[in-house]
């Protein structure tokens, strides 16, 4: 049977029924049993196109069941996807099969929902072929989604949507499912007209070849489950197709009402729309109990329609006008000044009389006091924890503290408790396939140093293949030896990021500690959660010590996470230790620590365009605002620590920066430098969770400087919520700290949105979050510096007007008066747009 394999491996499918048609039965089912055996074990495991439908042919002509045949057929390396099922169907009559149908529901319910469109055609032929009804499990309805316009080639014209739709077996078993299965929608867009779908429906429905109260009712569904927006237009286009009449929208206000109170903005617009024209026939009170949820909502467009609808009402119905006023005087509170003020200027032409507000003038913020770092967890000193602790953080980012209590866990148990670590850890490493994918020539790569150390405490072969490079790694480094700072030669620059070469040079050192006996764990290992460790402790790790030899790069990395301070005291203690670790620690605690480097704001261009094919560089900004650091006059830089170099956008080290803020706890505003490229890309390149290691950093200690100050405005202008709301918190714990310096952080903002590097609008949430949670001097001294490059811009950017709002909010909040450049010059224009209308609003708040 070797032509046979041969045949079904190039997709001969005319040389596979050939031989098929010459067995009889035992030998077909023999031949079953040789083709499950070869699939399986074949390496190149691998069928598209012709091989599929050539392997479907051979499964139909030789299993028994229909189980055994989708089992062989819906393996993840069988793409169904090309497979023609004309011949298949071919064989099933020729051989007598009678287990066809159940083959294609088998294969349908093998259907991968990611991947609809893997086999959905070749399924839905073979159901065809047997003239049953179609499953109506998700995947499947999907695959018919993702078929009204991906066509298998067939050399001929495809007839129209509407015509293929009209005349479809499946629509009217799947046409309901269409609106129940989450996702389905995003389906329906993937080609080239994305409203085709929506308006074959439609036709459909004015033809009467589908019911319209079906359409209307699974739209409506649809919306109040709710969806990924991208896969709610098509229903939304659907329904503005369908145009329902005023006695349809009265007989589903119920629905309109819950969407129009809680559905995504385009939703509740749709709603509103559609509630605009039954009159009467909507309940006044169902009515206004959702105008009261949509004033309260963040969309203005939509709340301004709501507002006019409102006013329309009020004008309709006379007798009822103070009690739409009520309605109409919630948007009184709305954060949009010009809302609330047409709001109140509404509510009282149609009868509301407001109370006389009493003015509060609150100087200040008002947050509560910083809490202190929070203490770490006890040290890892039982297998188990050590490998649950390992288990869960892989293939996830890995925070600091998490790295440090696992690599401290490491040394102590690899070095009392090795039998058991490898038997409970290597099963761990082995079902995560850690390492199997690190490139071998990958030196100074933490990853794969990382991948390395936790593969040698697990297995003592994988330790000894990894300890030449771990003594090289360590030759590389002698020569970057942190001290002495001065009077020595600069030396070679790094050429690699300092985060990489010190913690390389620390995971090589702990590769070699395994072969060691009790070891009593990491000098560095942080006494708080910032990463710092406190001296006190460090101290007494060496003087636990005694005459054992101290691991350099330990004891480096302990020594830069110690505060900044000189403890003449404690220097002494460490200097009577008579040990060249205890005389390290007495000279850093004396003051000789590392030197604050020379900070210079600079503005850098995109890298050169690589090739015609650089799709990367047309979605990079063309300029970024970064900090570069250089040591100053005579010192050393051997590490790189204080070297951050301008690098152009697209160029420069990434990734572990979660790892910066512990490893200089004490200097906040040097790793702020060495984070900002990452922090910048949360703004100008929409990278998720850029931003969110803020807050640890404002955790830690030391002088911010231009960098933190440039790192807030760009994370208050993230693309992704989490970035912005992880800039409130580090921007509300550093105000309460009072290591905020927000008139240099306006200045920034204003800066990068007046030169069109950040989208200033998405700024005006989380400066408002902020006034709400008690930074209301922060945020108005913070605006003030940020308004006058804003106002001065040729163009001022979108979101101006918010941000002088709030202004005006803030400055009336705290009584303080603070001049803003260029105010005056705006108001002097004239006119009625909303940017002067909000400049006069902040001047009268200033007078």
């Amino acid at each position: 049977m070797t032509d046979f394999f041969e045949s079904l491996i190039r997709g001969d499918v005319r040389a596979v029924r050939s031989v098929l048609n010459g067995l009889d039965e035992p030998a077909r089912r023999a031949l079953g049993d040789e083709l499950v055996a070869h699939v399986r074990r074949r390496r190149d495991n691998w069928w598209w196109g012709k091989e599929a439908t050539a392997l479907a042919l051979a499964a139909v002509g030789t299993l028994s069941t229909a189980t055994k045949a989708a089992a062989l057929l819906g393996r993840r390396s069988v793409m169904l996807r090309d497979a023609d099922p004309e011949p298949v169907v071919a064989m099933a009559r020729q051989r007598g099969v009678t287990w066809l149908a159940d083959l294609a529901y088998k294969l349908a319910d093998r259907m991968r929902r990611s991947e609809p469109w893997q086999g959905w055609h070749f399924t839905a032929g073979l159901l065809l072929a047997e003239k049953v009804p179609p499953p109506t499990g998700d995947a499947f309805v999907a695959g018919w989604a993702y078929a009204m316009w991906w066509q298998r080639p067939s050399g001929q014209q495809q007839p129209p949507l509407l015509d293929r739709l009209r005349a479809d077996p499946f629509l009217d078993v799947l046409l309901p499912r269409l609106f129940e299965v989450d996702g389905v929608g995003a389906d329906l867009t993937f080609g080239g007209d994305r409203q085709a779908a929506p308006r074959a429906l439609a036709a459909l429905a004015a033809e009467g070849r589908v019911d319209r109260a079906v359409l209307l009712d699974g739209v409506l569904g649809r919306l109040l489950r709710g969806d990924r927006p991208v896969a709610l237009r098509p229903f939304l286009a659907l329904h503005d197709l369908l145009t329902p009449t005023p006695e349809e929208v009265a007989a589903r206000a119920s629905a309109y009402l819950r969407l129009l109170a809680d559905g995504p903005g385009p939703v509740a617009t749709t709603a509103l729309r559609a509630l605009r024209d039954p009159g009467d026939a909507v309940e006044l009170e169902s009515l206004l109990d959702a105008a009261r949820a949509v004033l309260t909502r963040p969309e203005k467009a939509l709340v301004r329609a709501q507002l006019s609808w409102l006013d329309k009402l009020a004008r309709q119905q006379p007798n009822r006008a103070a009690e739409i006023a009520t309605a109409l005087v919630v948007a009184a509170e709305h954060p949009a000044a010009d809302l609330r003020d047409r709001a109140v200027a509404l509510a009282q032409r149609h009868g509301h009389r407001p109370v006389p507000a009493v003015a509060v003038t609150l100087a200040g913020d008002e947050l509560p006091p910083p809490a202190p770092a929070a203490a770490v967890p006890p040290p890892i000193v039982e297998v188990d924890e050590l490998v649950e602790e390992v288990s869960a953080l892989l293939g996830r980012r890995w925070p600091a503290l998490a790295v440090e209590r696992v690599l401290d866990g490491l040394v102590r148990l690899g070095t009392t408790d090795r039998d058991r670590l490898e038997a409970a850890l290597l099963p761990v490493l082995q079902r995560h396939q850690v390492g199997a994918f690190d490139h071998p020539w990958a030196v100074f790569n933490l990853s794969a140093q990382l991948h390395g150390v936790l593969l040698a405490a697990a297995a003592p072969a994988e330790a000894a293949t990894r300890r030449d490079q771990w003594a090289g790694i360590l030759t590389d480094s002698r020569p970057r030896t942190l001290r002495p700072f001065r009077g020595r030669a600069a030396g070679e620059p790094p050429r690699r990021s300092a985060l990489a070469q010190l913690y390389c040079a620390r995971l090589a050192e702990i590769g070699q500690r395994l072969d060691r006996r009790d070891d009593p764990g990491l000098l560095a290992a942080p006494t708080s959660a910032t990463g710092a460790v406190d001296p006190t402790a460090l101290y007494d790790r060496l003087a636990a010590l005694g005459g054992r030899p101290v691991w350099r790069w330990d004891l480096t990395q302990a020594l830069l996470r110690l505060p900044a301070g000189v403890d003449e005291a404690l220097a002494a203690r460490a200097a009577a230790l008579g040990t060249p670790a205890g005389a390290e620690l007495a000279g850093w605690l004396r003051g000789d620590v590392l030197p604050a480097p020379v900070h210079r704001v600079v503005t850098v261009g995109r890298r050169e365009r690589m090739g015609d094919y650089d799709f990367r560089y047309d979605r990079m900004p063309e300029r970024r605002t970064v900090v570069a650091t250089t040591p100053p006059d005579g010192v050393a830089d051997p590490l790189g620590l204080l070297t951050v170099p301008a690098h152009l956008v697209g160029r420069g080290h990434g990734g572990w920066g979660d790892l910066w803020p512990a490893l200089l706890p004490g200097h906040r505003g040097l790793v702020a430098a060495h984070l900002l490229a990452g922090v910048a890309k949360a703004a100008q390149e929409d990278l998720r969770e850029g931003a969110t290691v803020l807050p640890v950093l404002a955790e830690c200690t030391g002088a911010g400087g231009p960098a933190l100050d440039l790192a807030l405005a760009y994370g208050l202008c993230a693309r992704h919520e989490v970035d912005r709301v992880a800039t409130l918190d580090a921007l509300l714990m550093l105000a309460a700290a009072r290591d905020l310096d927000a008139p240099a952080v306006g200045v920034q903002l204003g800066a990068l949105a007046a030169d069109g590097q950040v989208t200033l609008a998405r700024a005006a949430t989380p400066l408002r979050d902020a006034v709400a949670a008690g930074a209301r001097l922060s945020t108005w001294r913070l605006l003030a510096a940020a308004l006058p490059a804003l106002l001065a811009a040729p163009t001022p950017p979108r979101g101006t007007p918010d941000l002088l709002t709030l202004a005006a909010e803030t400055a009336t909040a705290t009584g303080v008066r603070i001049e803003v450049p260029g105010l005056a010059d705006v108001v002097a224009r004239g006119g009625g747009s909303r940017l002067v209308t909000e400049a006069r609003r902040l001047t009268t708040a200033l007078a």
